[in-house]
């Protein structure tokens, strides 16, 4: 029996409503706040309730390295130009084999900012893309 470490994961893909986008290298983000309500009960000094009333969902900031996947992003982008769909989303987790670590499925997903390469012959720095998205929660 092959042990596998779960903290060896290298990269990541991104699939909206089933379809690729392709390998990120990183992934930040995947957080979700609940907001709480304090209530003090009449007669009761003891403790206070703290109840539950909005779970928000913070932006997804995925970067990689520039290649041909950055067309499947713009295609992406491009098609909000035409009516907005919020489709669902899956993000995996991957180690260095293929395997997966883990899988988030996201809820009406869109992309709020995509950044590309700075291109700079005097700072020849590896070409890299910055997509972050937006979700209303997290799914199967």
């Amino acid at each position: 029996m092959s042990r596998q470490d779960p903290g060896s994961t290298i990269w990541f893909t991104l699939s909206i409503d089933g379809e690729s986008l392709g390998y990120f290298n990183g992934c930040e983000g995947l957080s979700s706040q609940v907001e709480i309500e304090q209530r003090q009960e009449g007669g009761n000094n003891g403790f206070v309730w703290q109840l539950p009333t909005r779970v928000s969902f913070s932006t997804i900031r995925l970067t990689r390295p520039l290649t041909p996947d950055t067309t499947k992003v713009a295609k992406w982008i491009s098609s909000l130009q035409t009516g907005i769909k919020r489709p669902t989303a899956q993000i995996a987790a991957l180690r260095a084999d293929g395997s997966e670590v883990a899988r988030w499925g996201l809820i009406d997903v869109l992309p709020v900012s995509w950044t590309g390469p700075s291109l700079d012959p005097a700072n020849p720095a590896v070409a890299t893309e910055v997509l972050e998205i937006t979700h209303h929660g997290f799914t199967d």
